[in-house]
């Protein structure tokens, strides 16, 4: 059975959207405005890389990053080399530049999880990730918390009124820039 790790860039106020730039948000871009760069405070994001068996992504995150990733050849090599998976229930087919698997549906997903291979990662997707933690399908979060409030924007956390769900924290760090890894498994 696979991990299904969702893995985010976050705000101290549970803010993950447009950290890299991304257009559309006014705080576009808070992962690296304003906060000195620490590249131990990133090796997260290397490890993720390396033990990853596939990625799985949003429609809108997917669209995001399926014209953009694949040049990136350097930082994502890879992201680009493994298997990824969209899940939608309007895309008809996936982009050429970037082939990835349509899934129709959180179903879908949980008979992936059962498959054999490594993590699956799930990066940006604000509105899968909600999905699957009210699914119960996350095993565990990687969270980068900036220490930034950026008040308005998509949250890595829903609403959604649910029951408590308990992490068991396998890792934290705090580096010199104000970034706080956090590593943490979903107890069941």
């Amino acid at each position: 059975m696979r991990t299904l790790i969702v893995t985010a860039f976050m705000s101290l106020d549970g803010v993950m959207e447009a950290p890299g730039g991304e257009p559309g948000y006014r705080n576009t871009g808070w992962t690296f405005t304003d906060i000195e760069f620490d590249p131990a405070a990133y090796e997260l994001k290397g490890r993720e890389q390396d033990e990853a068996g596939a990625m799985l992504l949003g429609r809108r995150s997917y669209e995001a990053f399926a014209p953009v990733w694949p040049t990136m050849t350097e930082d994502f090599a890879g992201y680009n080399a493994m298997p990824r998976y969209v899940v939608s229930t309007t895309l008809t087919g996936d982009d050429p530049r970037w082939p990835a698997t349509v899934l129709g549906s959180l179903d879908d997903v949980a008979a992936l999880k059962e498959t054999e291979g490594g993590p699956l990662i799930v990066h940006g997707s604000a509105t899968l990730g909600h999905a699957l933690a009210e699914a119960g399908l996350v095993d565990r979060y990687h969270l980068l918390v900036f220490p930034v409030l950026l008040g308005a924007g998509k949250r890595l956390f829903s609403d959604a009124d649910q029951d408590k769900t308990m992490l068991e924290v396998r890792e934290t760090e705090t580096y010199g820039n104000g970034i706080t890894k956090i590593v943490a498994d979903v107890r069941r």
